[in-house]
């Protein structure tokens, strides 16, 4: 059980990391979607991510069925204490995905499409931001159920981590549009990713000081041994990702910011799974308890090691055949 428990838990935050920084750059194109000049740019940022995005959700649906299935106790307790900013989420991630296809096909109505395009992206992006800042600062759990108030997820700390993960999104974003475009576009975008990249370095400085107020075991993993060794070791790598981004914006890099963006991301999200180890919802529950019967995951293991390297299979394949800069004459169909 307890191998089996946190064999799974490593497969979980795989699938939810790989949601975030793959989801995370199209809803920054969304996020960043006002920002085009004219229809043509618009055509051409939404684009750069049509051929992908929706591939990019299944990672989603990955993580969200797996802590359904070999954590249900976990997912019996985070669904009642975040209904409402993961029911948010998904209606944003519904017009956001109806605006793919509608906006195309009208002409008197496109602006409607527009704004749902660019309202789910930071909606989406805001909810999953907040969803992440109510786990950091614990769910009550009593009785193997969850304990707290409907409005428990709402908090300035909350708020915070919803804008930071807007910010960070918002860069993902920018540095894609870098790599997949060319001229005026390519340029205004590695001005609006300096911004963007000084803005989520801010809010991880932040929301890096304010995360073991949350809790005191908080401060326990990261000033004792071994963690006060990830407590030099995690700020000096996000630094030297931020000396890859902006040198790469300085140089017009074309992958260079990407790649240390989506490093930034990854650092963080290491970083979140020292802070939480080896619970799996904070404060109280852990991974052990919080896992399925053994034959349980034992059964689904065998599936998902067959289904894990399809979808990224033909995920890398759809990135390798859509590889390149994108042709602003070129439409979505």
């Amino acid at each position: 059980m307890f191998e089996l428990s946190f064999i799974w838990a490593g497969i979980i935050a795989f699938a939810v990391l790989t949601y975030v920084i793959l989801d995370g750059f199209d809803l920054g194109v969304g996020i960043l979607f006002p920002l085009a000049d004219g229809e043509r740019e618009k055509a051409t940022m939404m684009n750069s991510i049509a051929p992908i995005w929706d591939g990019n959700e299944t990672w989603l649906v990955l993580g969200g069925g797996g802590l359904f299935a070999v954590f249900p106790l976990a997912y019996a307790i985070i669904m009642p204490a975040l209904y409402m900013p993961i029911i948010l989420m998904l209606l944003a991630l519904i017009f956001r995905g109806v605006a793919f296809e509608y906006r195309w096909r009208t002409e008197h109505g496109k602006y409607i499409w527009d704004a749902a395009f660019f309202g789910g992206s930071i909606v989406a992006a805001f909810m999953q931001g907040i969803a992440l800042g109510a786990l950091v600062q614990g769910i009550e759990v009593a009785n193997r159920a969850y304990a707290g108030g409907w409005w428990d997820w709402l908090s300035v700390f909350s708020l915070l981590t919803g804008v930071a993960v807007v910010v960070g999104y918002a860069l993902l974003g920018a540095t894609w549009i870098i790599l997949k475009t060319e001229n005026a576009l390519q340029r205004r975008m590695q001005s609006y990713a300096w911004y963007l990249g000084a803005g989520t370095l801010a809010f991880i400085g932040v929301v890096s000081i304010l995360t073991p107020f949350q809790d005191p075991e908080y401060f326990q993993r990261w000033l004792n041994l071994p963690g006060s060794i990830f407590s030099v070791i995690m700020p000096g790598a996000v630094l030297a990702a931020a000396w890859a981004l902006f040198t790469g914006l300085n140089a017009s890099k074309d992958a260079q910011p990407f790649i240390a963006a989506l490093s930034i991301f990854v650092l963080c999200f290491i970083g979140i799974g020292i802070s939480f180890y080896p619970n799996i919802i904070p404060p109280s529950l852990t991974i052990a308890e919080a896992a399925a019967p053994d034959e349980s995951l034992r059964f689904a293991l065998i599936g998902t090691v067959i289904l894990v390297p399809m979808i990224l299979a033909y995920t890398a394949y759809a990135y390798w055949v859509f590889r390149g800069k994108i042709d602003p004459e070129e439409g979505y169909h």
